[in-house]
């Protein structure tokens, strides 16, 4: 049996009313991923419990098979994963952010997708001037970067509950009141504050500001935590499996669970991401691996920029060039399943990541057909299939 899932992140959203009452995934022409919904069953998935932050760390976990009540540990240390950072006991790894604040408002929570040469260099300086001895900073891709905090014996300079917030739940946002507190909010608060003043004239900023682009003007740490330990995939559903993303979150997190990342030239994280190219690889996996997940970032970033016609745009593109061919090629293997679903909500409106259910379609050479024959957040709230403990759904796709 050969399993496939496809993430397009973030797509569940709410009724638009630009769209006459329909949700972007309703007015949204996917044909493939409505034949799923035909074909075998529609439902839904709470992947983020209350209490935890409603991030793509927390609802990944989740998607992918694990209790986030028992693995979570924090963002940053599954992308220190996917960089290959490796953390002691008594590290902490924490996220970096390149942004754009102005008058203490949020203009960009991605210094405006800046480029990842850009964002070396800066990181660069900040390691030449706020860096040292256990101080590093780690460049990534664009303005997602790292900054890890090695520590010592004995030593809590964070906690659990140090409380920072996630830039893109500050789009357009003041944020005077989102600083980090708690043990250890000083020293992050500090670091960002020396920033601003280390990029206001940097040679990056100086160039972007002449060609009309906004500036970084300072890093903005989040997402705080410590090396997670996580029970590898094959253990605990008996399945090897194989990831196709361009987001470290992702990586990160295959790397901890024993599953091969593939690399996809032309994949960006960004809404100009080469979703045919994903596609093939996805399909020349197949004789490789069990499952195959291919997570798109580009929905979530349509509905952190409140973009509703590029939110549809990802989404047909993500039908068209992904879930059809993959969905094909399956079953030319024999028997199969196949599954499409969001790690969680994200509404155009807010511009922000959202707890709630998201739907789900699966299909299969095996899966009996429900009555419901299109993919979306109405027919899924009409379901009886539900995992309100979304890490559930993972042995219940797998049949194990």
């Amino acid at each position: 049996m050969k399993y496939a899932i496809v993430i397009p992140d973030g797509c569940a959203d709410e009724p638009q009313e630009s769209l006459g009452g329909k949700t972007p995934l309703q007015a949204a022409n996917v044909p493939n991923m409505d034949a799923i919904a035909k074909a075998g069953v529609v439902g839904r998935a709470d992947n983020v419990p209350a209490h935890l932050p409603a991030g793509s760390d927390v609802a990944n976990l989740s998607l992918l098979g694990y209790s986030p009540l028992e693995y979570f540990t924090g963002r940053a240390p599954l992308e220190a994963a996917a960089q290959g950072i490796q953390l002691g006991p008594d590290d902490w790894a924490i996220r970096c952010n390149l942004v754009t604040i102005q008058d203490q408002i949020m203009k960009s929570f991605t210094a405006g997708q800046i480029s990842s040469d850009e964002a070396k260099a800066l990181l660069e300086t900040a390691q030449a001037e706020l860096g040292g001895e256990g101080i590093e900073f780690h460049p990534g891709v664009s303005y997602r970067n790292l900054l890890v905090y090695r520590g010592q014996p004995g030593s809590a300079p964070f906690s659990m509950e140090t409380r920072t917030t996630p830039p893109h739940d500050l789009s357009d946002k003041s944020v005077a009141d989102s600083y980090p507190r708690g043990l250890g909010s000083g020293w992050l608060s500090e670091m960002m504050s020396r920033s601003v003043e280390l990029f206001a004239n940097h040679p990056v900023n100086v160039k972007r500001v002449s060609e009309g682009k906004p500036p970084a003007t300072n890093v903005w740490l989040w997402g705080l935590g410590k090396q997670p330990a996580l029970t590898p995939f094959a253990d605990l559903y008996g399945k090897t499996g194989k990831m196709i993303t361009a987001v470290d979150l992702l990586r990160g997190l295959a790397a901890l669970i024993g599953w091969d990342r593939i690399e996809v030239p032309g994949a960006t994280g960004y809404l100009d991401t080469d979703y045919a190219a994903k596609g093939q690889y996805a399909i020349d996996a197949l004789d490789s691996t069990d499952v195959i997940c291919v997570h798109v970032e580009a929905t979530d970033e349509a509905s952190h920029e409140g973009d509703i016609p590029e939110k549809i745009k990802a989404l047909e593109a993500i039908d068209e060039k992904i879930v059809g061919p993959l969905h094909a090629a399956l079953k030319k293997h024999g028997e199969y399943r196949i599954i499409v679903l969001p790690d969680h909500p994200t509404f155009c409106r807010t511009k922000t990541h959202s707890h709630g259910f998201v739907p789900l379609a699966l299909c299969g050479s095996d899966v009996e057909a429900d009555a419901f024959d299109t993919f979306d957040e109405l027919n899924a709230d009409a379901s009886s299939l539900s995992f309100d403990e979304g890490w559930k759904m993972m042995p219940y796709f797998l049949g194990v």
